[in-house]
């Protein structure tokens, strides 16, 4: 864009909070953040870079310091031009800076004023007046708003300057009026339609237009797309949705609220229809009061909505608005929207409605370049001795044995290191246990007569129904060997059951275990206590109802989460609470176990997932990022990534390792409220409040799949053992099964595909559809495939 702007003089002023630096994040630079392009300014002295406006009020420490840094832009083909010290610079810089003290200097910011003074090496007299031509007087606002109207010209070149909007940044840096326009001024040889006034500049909206224009404005961009090529058409419809918010967030800011009233109910209309949630808490926006406490606008706000558009489409868009001089739109394109920009083909309206929908736009091409270890860990050797029962299983079942590497090249733990595996020290694992061994001993047994299903052969489903469960079941969750299941009530408690005929024995009192001989063989069972067998055990603790629940890999210890704000940890020995883990400062919505035990993650309504361990009462790592709550957490199978969905219709993947998000997958259109990963690590499932299940490609950070069936909720998502089948339970009362071979088979993951998002979805899912099940009236909360293949599912009944 420099070859666009000629020597411009530019102002950012920044409000900066006194007290410690803080990191500031670069500005994007071409237009709207041309692909991963743009310059940053490097303060007064950094020439050449093109820096937009910004004032982010507020801050943690102390009344905000307003500074201001000037810089001028290179013209074409020149080399950066660094800005002199203001004392000796050109005379505008130096007219602008005497313009920004006199207000500093009205408005009693005393401090603020001398810092500046500091900064820019200039003396008391300069500002006083001594008689200089255009400095300001104390009498002089009439001049100072003249003055000030030039730093949103062109300086005056050798070249003949350009009109305003022309240049990357355009005649738009400094801007806004709270009061309405000033009469149009003339600058040099250039037309300055709106003369901003200086206190503009410390409001978070800055508004330069006329109010009663800005339906003409948007109405004009509307008319330009819709009669645009229709390869076009799609891409820039994009355009709508978070150009109409920040409009119409201008006119409530600025308090222009009848303008505000009749633009939105103009144009509401007009928006895809899977933003209406979050047009209902616009519309309850009428006054600039209301916008202070309002999380969703200021997400809005401050994070920069993403939109990807191709080359061809951005050139079009962006000569449409220069020719218009339509600089309103332009400076919200600038300053608010990060414009993704690919080379190639523009997507199809399809393609972009697959992808869009969350609440910031779409995943930026470069956060989902970073490599991740989507590879299973390799098994530690363990000896599996042959019994009797396993001989004649053999023969049986036909020699298993045969089956079982092929099962490997699904999806079920391999011997063999994955090229696609992070080193096996990458983070520390707990070691295993006698018992951990055993019971993978146990595994490999029943791995041996697992049911091997795909079309032909459906698992059978058995369903645990919650009958008059009057407290509210809010989460359930099964053991790995399914022999325990529990459930989280809305009263508090957390109630776990036995499900085959062992029944639940807390252990013996300490005076009672001192008699027993610690060196017998089978003193585990002499531990526990006989009186205390239950088929069902309650667990008190929390203090509001019970979102999540996870029992721990060796099944000695269970996980709750609460709307109180902690998550507790139980213990399936003592059937008490060991730990209550307080982090969270509010509704916890979910928690997990690591595959491996030890660690565990949870996420709630502060937008934030925690990774903590079960022997630190502090998290380990705290993943920021989401934009609302984080409705749902999981596991990779291989412990070295966790993925959070979110109410703000996104997934994302964090690596354990250093608590950077790796994967931002965007394509749902309503809360998500379900995920799980295929047992080989390379897939990822994910269910939302829209009733889509969408498939995601972990290793080239796609959508491949899309499974559409369910009309409401899907609450529960779970591949079977080896990845061939995949469940989905919802509150439509529904189980239904999908074929994930067909489903995964013949991807299209080339470089292309990969670099701009073109993803070609199958027009029909029906034919992936294995088989639906209907129950009487019970919502679908948690499924489980049992290590043989048997599928079960669990609700509560709730009658008509």
């Amino acid at each position: 864009m420099a070859a666009l702007a000629e020597e411009q003089t530019e102002v950012a002023v920044k409000l900066e909070p006194e007290g410690p630096p803080t990191l500031l994040p670069p500005q994007a630079g071409d237009g709207a953040g041309e692909g991963s392009g743009g310059t940053t300014n490097n303060g007064p002295n950094g020439g050449g870079g093109n820096v937009a406006a910004s004032s982010s009020t507020g801050g943690d420490g102390g009344t905000p310091k307003p500074t201001v840094a000037v810089s001028a832009a290179a013209p074409a083909g020149a080399a950066p031009v660094p800005a002199a010290a203001p004392d000796a610079g050109a005379p505008h810089d130096r007219q602008t800076l005497l313009a920004v003290l006199q207000f500093l200097r009205q408005s009693n910011l005393r401090e603020a004023e001398e810092a500046l003074r500091r900064e820019a090496r200039l003396l008391e007299e300069a500002v006083a007046g001594s008689g200089a031509p255009g400095e300001v007087d104390s009498a002089g606002a009439e001049v100072t708003s003249a003055l000030l109207s030039r730093v949103t010209a062109s300086a005056p070149g050798p070249a003949a300057p350009d009109p305003p909007g022309t240049g990357a940044s355009g005649a738009t840096v400094v801007s806004g009026s709270a009061s309405g326009p000033a009469a149009p001024g003339k600058v040099g040889s250039v037309a300055v339609e709106d003369q901003p006034d200086v206190s503009a500049v410390l409001s978070a909206y800055n508004q330069q237009g006329d109010p009663t224009m800005y339906e003409e404005y948007y109405s004009g961009l509307k008319h330009f797309i819709e009669c645009s090529l229709d390869c076009h058409r799609a891409e820039l419809s994009q355009l709508f949705y978070p150009l109409f918010v920040h409009m119409y967030l201008e006119l409530v800011y600025n308090q222009h609220e009848n303008e505000a009233k009749s633009f939105f109910e103009k144009f509401h209309g007009d928006q895809e229809c899977y933003y209406q949630d979050d047009l209902r808490v616009l519309s309850s926006l009428t006054k600039k009061e209301h916008m202070k406490g309002n999380e969703t606008m200021l997400d809005f706000r401050t994070s920069k909505f993403v939109l990807r558009i191709s080359r061809d489409s951005y050139q079009l868009l962006k000569r449409h608005l220069q020719e218009k001089q339509n600089n309103q739109i332009w400076n919200i394109v600038q300053e608010h929207l990060y414009i993704d920009i690919f080379d190639g083909m523009p997507r199809s309206k399809q393609q972009i409605d697959a992808m869009v929908g969350s609440l910031a736009g779409e995943a930026k091409r470069e956060a989902n370049k970073s490599k991740v270890f989507f590879g299973l860990l390799k098994e530690p050797e363990i000896e599996v001795p042959l019994d009797d029962e396993d001989e004649e299983g053999e023969n049986e079942e036909g020699k298993p044995k045969k089956k079982k590497p092929k099962k490997d090249s699904i999806g079920s733990k391999s011997k063999k290191q994955d090229p696609n595996a992070p080193p096996q020290n990458r983070i520390p694992l707990p070691e295993l246990k006698d018992s951990d061994k055993l019971d993978k001993i146990m595994n490999m047994k029943e791995t041996t007569k697992r049911v091997r299903l795909g079309p032909d052969c459906l698992p059978s489903i058995c369903f645990y129904t919650f009958l008059n469960a009057y407290q509210g079941l809010t989460a359930v969750d099964v053991t790995d060997d399914s022999s325990l299941i529990a459930g989280g009530f809305a009263d508090s408690t957390v109630r776990v059951w036995s499900v085959t005929p062992k029944k639940l024995r807390s252990v013996k009192q300490a005076s009672d275990l001192s008699l027993i001989d610690k060196e017998s063989d089978d003193v585990l069972e002499r531990i526990m206590d006989e009186k205390t067998a239950s088929e069902l055990k309650i667990l008190y603790g929390h203090s509001g109802p019970v979102y999540g629940a996870s029992f721990s890999p060796d099944r000695n210890y269970l996980l709750s989460s609460s709307e109180d704000g902690t998550v507790r940890l139980w213990s399936l020995q003592t059937f008490t609470c060991l730990v209550g883990y307080k982090g969270h400062n509010y509704p916890v919505w979910d928690t997990q176990f690591s595959p491996y035990g030890y660690y565990f993650v949870s996420g709630g309504h502060d937008r934030v997932a925690r990774l903590w361990a079960t022997d630190h009462y502090q998290p380990l790592r705290i993943f920021a990022g989401h934009l609302a709550d984080v409705n749902c957490t999981r596991f990779h199978p291989n412990s070295n990534y966790v993925a959070t969905g979110s109410a703000d219709r996104t997934v994302r993947l964090w690596d354990v390792l250093n608590g950077n998000c790796v994967r931002i997958f965007t394509g749902h259109k309503g809360p998500i409220h379900s995920l799980t990963f295929s047992p080989n690590g390379r897939f990822l499932a994910t269910g939302a409040t829209d009733g889509r299940v969408l498939l995601w490609d972990i290793g080239h950070g796609l959508m491949v799949g899309e499974l559409k069936g369910h009309t409401d909720t899907v609450c529960s998502l779970r591949f079977s053992r080896d990845g061939e089948i995949l469940a989905s339970g919802s509150m439509d009362n529904t189980v239904r099964l999908w074929d994930a071979i067909k489903a995964f088979e013949d991807l299209e993951t080339d470089d292309f595909t990969t670099a701009t998002g073109h993803i070609n979805l199958p027009e029909n899912s029906q034919e992936l559809l294995l088989g639906t099940y209907m129950t009487k009236s019970t919502p679908v909360v948690h499924l489980h495939f049992t290590r043989r293949n048997l599928v079960l599912a669990a609700g509560a009944y709730s009658p008509q």
